[in-house]
């Protein structure tokens, strides 16, 4: 153990720490302290941690209440003052996982999430497992505790997925609809669990894209982006990711991403390699170059006829999006440019459903809390179906919508897709 908890590799800046004034604005729209109701699991009493951190040695208090956050970012939204806490967590979860605190077992099980997860072609080989096990509703064998127990939350959380998920591949290139203003070549990111479970989505969103004068360029690796470790404080690993993206789409006009986290991610490359002298500049050209697919279609006229998608619809904002990238009108702009749509909105918009990347299977008990409350929320709308720009949102809440209060949940570019081809979503 060190005197103090941080080591000398990129720890939490005393400079960003001493801009928090301890306010407490933050607080109503964090989902961690709404759920335990301790004052060290806010934001405000996490950068006092961080602080005290500086002077004295990590505890595995201060690891249990570091680890309970969910990195969602509504905070940063909520803040008067400015902080970024944005920057300060990222600087705290890889001195975490640095820690000799971090226990084998822990460190195993992340590492299993993560050879898994960020690898679509182990992923794609497991489509007949998850199927199945869909069919045999293993997660029943939890009882009414399935969501909150780390393997039953993995069980619970999984996704119907078709067969055809295993051979369903995107062109690398599409071009661009006849009759319309050509507007470039966009690089458009798969993803790693977007495109093996929600495959249709990505296959949505090239569509979409090009019927608005994009030449969609999609290419197969890297196989992630390196969000999932980046926001979990795997740095070595979320490093090599960003710089093996950087290199294969760095050369387009833009860069469209249609996952929430992803984007967040591939915008902080600039800020995540600023000291690395051969590729800070090549990662600040690149950030600057990225865009939500929401924002990118938002910026310019349509094109495409819009037929009519009749439906009450939900809009939930996925945290990345709203909180992290600070996109909320953009998905919002589009959906109601559907005639026929109505969009309603939750109560409670700010809070996390409790996915957060990996944080539904590490902190199970806390996210199915989240995750029951964003349902309820979004159910007491009456709309009839759900509207979400992020995997884990969705899967998130599918679950906690259960059998009961099943309605569909689509992703925007879903919807947009329909109306545009003139067919039901």
């Amino acid at each position: 153990m060190t005197d103090t908890a941080w080591d000398a590799q990129r720890p939490p800046s005393p400079e960003l720490i001493k801009d928090c004034v301890h306010c407490g604005f933050c607080l109503p729209t964090c989902p961690s302290y709404t759920v335990f109701e301790n004052e060290m699991d806010s934001p405000r009493g996490r950068i006092l941690l961080m602080r005290v951190g500086h002077e004295d040695p990590l505890s595995s208090s201060m690891v249990e209440h570091f680890d309970r956050c969910l990195g969602c970012m509504a905070c940063v939204t909520a803040c008067p003052s400015g902080v970024q806490y944005d920057r300060l967590i990222e600087q705290v979860r890889p001195q975490l996982e640095r820690s000799p605190l971090r226990s084998r077992t822990e460190r195993l099980h992340r590492a299993a999430i993560f050879a898994l997860f960020t690898h679509p072609g182990r992923l794609r080989a497991l489509v007949p497992a998850i199927a199945a096990q869909g069919r045999l509703r293993l997660a029943s064998l939890f009882g009414d505790r399935a969501l909150r127990t780390r393997i039953g939350a993995l069980l619970a959380l999984a996704p119907k997925v078709p067969m055809r998920a295993t051979t369903r591949q995107l062109a690398v290139v599409t071009t661009a609809a006849t009759g319309v203003e050509a507007r470039g070549r966009v690089a458009f990111m798969q993803g790693c669990i977007q495109r093996v479970l929600y495959g249709d989505v990505n296959a949505a969103t090239v569509r979409v894209l090009a019927a608005e004068g994009w030449e969609v360029h999609a290419p197969r690796r890297p196989r992630c982006c390196g969000a999932l470790q980046l926001h979990s404080g795997f740095e070595p690993s979320a490093l090599d990711l960003a710089r093996e993206t950087i290199a294969a789409y760095e050369g387009f006009d833009e860069i469209a991403v249609n996952v929430a986290g992803c984007g967040s991610a591939m915008k902080d490359y600039g800020h995540l390699l600023a000291d690395d002298p051969a590729w800070a500049d090549r990662a600040a050209a690149f950030s600057a170059k990225v865009r939500d697919v929401h924002e990118l279609l938002d910026a310019h006229p349509a094109q495409a006829t819009r037929h009519p998608v009749t439906l009450k619809l939900a809009y939930h904002d996925a945290c990345h999006l709203a909180h992290a990238q600070g996109v909320r009108i953009p998905p919002r702009a589009l959906l109601r440019g559907i005639p026929g749509i109505t969009l309603v909105e939750p109560r409670e918009w700010e809070l996390c459903c409790g996915s957060a990347g990996i944080y539904n299977l590490l902190q199970p008990d806390a996210a199915a809390t989240l995750g029951k409350r964003k349902a309820d929320n979004l159910a007491a709308t009456g709309a009839e179906a759900i509207a979400a720009a992020n995997p884990g949102c969705a899967l998130q809440i599918t679950a906690h919508l259960g059998r009961d209060r099943a309605v569909p949940i689509y992703h925007p570019m879903t919807l947009l897709d329909a109306s545009i081809r003139g067919v039901a979503p």
